[in-house]
């Protein structure tokens, strides 16, 4: 009896070949993968850094610490929600986040993989302190987000982590471009008064 139903088991089970077929069919080429991930990390790349270093310090440097952080972290909202909104639709991976899951096994010895590392040792809220710093809420999310390649929006504590990966990382980013932009208009101030 029991080998009978161990039988049947097996009938409606597909076969190792059927399944990496079947994964195969669902899985982008490697040179679609690619160009996805590419267009990704370069769009990424542009917006990330004209907001981080253009828009960021011309706010705080016209609308002071204070307002520029509240006008900076409304639009971060705003950008970085747009984003798991086009993400989950789009379904696609077009960042490598799920790769970045794998930072917790990775052996880097830069700075930056250093205090990763020590943070993913210390737990998630480390990490969660971490991340927000170095990176912007929608991938400190799509990094906290259980499973992979689920695209299923956003749950009650996705959007904790959301809410505090926003605070974190622009209270962070807000000092660092006040400080830099006083620095600059001290030093400016003081180039000014020397030259004729």
């Amino acid at each position: 009896m029991q080998s009978g139903l161990h039988f049947q088991h097996r009938l409606h089970r597909p076969s190792v070949s059927q399944t990496v077929g079947m994964a195969a069919l669902n899985l982008p080429s490697y040179k679609e993968r690619a160009a996805i991930l590419g267009i990704g990390l370069l769009g990424n790349f542009l917006i990330a850094n004209g907001f981080d270093y253009v828009l960021y310090p011309w706010v705080i440097w016209k609308l002071g610490p204070l307002h520029g952080a509240a006008v900076m972290t409304l639009l971060s909202f705003l950008i970085c929600w747009l984003t798991l909104l086009f993400y989950d639709w789009a379904k696609k991976d077009w960042l490598g986040i799920e790769t970045i899951k794998g930072l917790r096994d990775y052996a880097g010895n830069s700075r930056m993989m250093r205090a990763l590392q020590w943070a993913a040792a210390k737990g998630e809220a480390a990490l969660l302190v971490v991340l927000s710093i170095w990176t912007d809420p929608f991938v400190v999310v799509a990094y906290f987000r259980h499973g992979a390649h689920q695209y299923n929006g956003m749950t009650a504590r996705d959007w904790r982590i959301f809410l505090i990966a926003l605070v974190i990382g622009n209270g962070y980013w807000s000092a660092a471009m006040f400080v830099g932009v006083s620095a600059a208009e001290y030093a400016w101030s003081g180039i000014s008064g020397v030259l004729p």
